[in-house]
């Protein structure tokens, strides 16, 4: 491995896990999520190096981790104690500001030890980003656990050029400025040359802030601090498209999809939710209109099937168990009821499922339901666009998810309206075969137009431009 290079990934997490086999020998897999699938592709063609923590707790006192190689890729894991993983991800992370930045669905809490917490492991990704970093590297930090080392590595290295994406929706006013630290965080996120954002809304939002909090001039998606230029604008994060058509052809998942369908009963309408367990995703309000509909008669349970795939997600937090429980009950209930010996009417998956696994169900699968409260984009969306090769399906899509800004022609809602929930579902179960086609087709266009190397590519040639109107020469990584 090169002890320097010349395009830095830095994020909070790596792109593998940590695998124990039987034997108790480790291994290395390759994590789910919409950042490693989006980024990825470009670390493999640029030869990059990715920051990040390894996944496990390191004992008090033990020394940093050492680099490693992974599958081709160059691997530098950032080491967190118990107590770091506490108060900066499971605290400020995630108790701070991932409900705060999703319109405070939850309360949000504010507690001192969390930021203290939080700015350290932020120094520590910096230092890092620092000494990786070759002369004039492209250094890309992603998200809202690290929303500090931009301002934090051009204090230590100015040469480099820094790029800042955020992966999930950016308050507004109203809502940021009840951080306490909010002034820093915005000054922290100054320090990059680009940051980036899933929706234009959200770029407003930010440049707002940069006059409300600190009595800047933004003016056309930029801003002038300390005699920089720092752009702002949106940049819609997307899908490798080809590798879900790869997948679509293989003989195996086409048989899984079709034996999906058989072990369902092949009924004639089958519905999906694929999602993190998370109170975000409007999964208790989709199963709610689900019940309703089945209490009113308007579908039955044997015609129309519902598959809930609910990822487990930070089990540690009290609200997430809160949650899972909840879900569990309302499935219960709708089973109790409806349900008949090995035909559930809701069927409630809580595991990980490999990418396989999940191709054949959006093969399966007749309708698609993604009904976040808010979400930054929503990968998933654009996935069971991406497998539906044939034309058909339907997308029903949350009117909150930055996805519903793209794919136009999806049936959108409103997740907080029962009613419209509802009437949505009889609205796809009913519709017209022809009009589902010319649908899909028109979103199966763009997202083959706006992929995720047309995201990232987007991104850097907005840093290119950027170094070229400064008159400070190449900006390729």
């Amino acid at each position: 491995m090169s002890s320097k290079s010349d395009f830095v990934v830095v994020a909070n997490r790596l792109p593998v896990d940590r695998v124990v086999d039987a034997d108790g020998s480790g291994s290395w897999r390759r994590s789910p999520g919409g950042l490693v699938t989006a980024v990825e592709p470009l670390m493999r063609k640029r030869d990059g190096a990715w920051i990040g923590w390894a996944g496990d707790a390191t004992p008090e006192g033990d020394g940093p981790l050492p680099p490693f190689e992974n599958d081709g890729l160059s691997l530098y894991p950032i080491a967190l104690t118990e107590n770091e993983i506490a108060w900066y991800y499971e605290g400020f992370s995630n108790t701070s500001l991932w409900p705060l930045y999703h319109d405070a669905i939850v309360p949000a809490e504010y507690h001192r030890e969390w930021w203290t917490k939080y700015v350290a492991v932020n120094q520590r990704f910096a230092d890092a980003a620092a000494e990786i970093a070759d002369t004039d590297a492209f250094v890309w930090v992603h998200d809202y656990q690290l929303q500090l080392v931009p301002k934090m590595l051009r204090e230590l290295r100015p040469d480099v050029r820094i790029g800042y994406f955020l992966h999930i929706p950016f308050p507004p006013t109203e809502l940021f400025t009840q951080i306490p630290w909010r002034r820093q965080i915005v000054e922290g996120l100054l320090g990059a040359d680009l940051v980036g954002f899933q929706t234009p809304g959200a770029a407003a939002n930010f440049l707002r802030l940069t006059r409300d909090l600190l009595q800047l001039k933004p003016a056309r998606q930029s801003v002038e601090v300390d005699g920089r230029t720092v752009r702002v604008r949106a940049f819609p994060i997307s899908i490798d498209a080809e590798a879900f058509t790869d997948l679509v052809n293989s003989p195996d998942v086409i048989a899984r999809a079709e034996q999906i369908r058989h072990d369902l009963g092949n009924p004639r309408r089958m519905m999906l939710g694929i999602d993190r367990l998370d109170y975000t995703k409007g999964i208790d309000k989709r199963l709610e209109a689900f019940e309703e509909l089945l209490d009113d008669g308007k579908i039955s349970s044997e015609d129309v099937v519902m598959v809930q795939v609910a990822t487990p997600s930070r089990e540690r937090v009290e609200q997430y168990r809160m949650l899972r429980e909840q879900i569990e009950r309302t499935v219960g209930r709708i089973n109790g009821t409806y349900g008949s010996v090995g035909n559930p009417a809701v069927n409630y998956i809580h595991r990980s499922l490999p990418r396989e696994e999940l191709v054949a169900l959006y093969l399966a699968a007749d309708i698609m339901v993604v009904t976040p409260y808010r979400d930054g984009m929503n990968l998933v969306a654009k996935e069971y666009v991406a497998c539906r090769q044939d034309g058909t399906g339907a997308l029903v899509l949350s009117e909150f998810a930055g996805a519903s800004l793209e794919l136009k022609q999806a049936f959108l809602v409103n997740p907080y309206d029962i009613e419209g929930l509802k009437a949505k579902y009889l609205e796809v179960l009913n519709a017209d075969e022809a009009d589902l086609k010319k649908r899909m087709r028109a979103m199966r266009r763009y997202l083959q137009r706006h992929d995720v190397m047309h995201w990232a590519q987007t991104f850097v040639d907005d840093m290119d431009a950027a170094r070229e109107r400064d008159g400070r020469g190449s900006a390729r990584p």
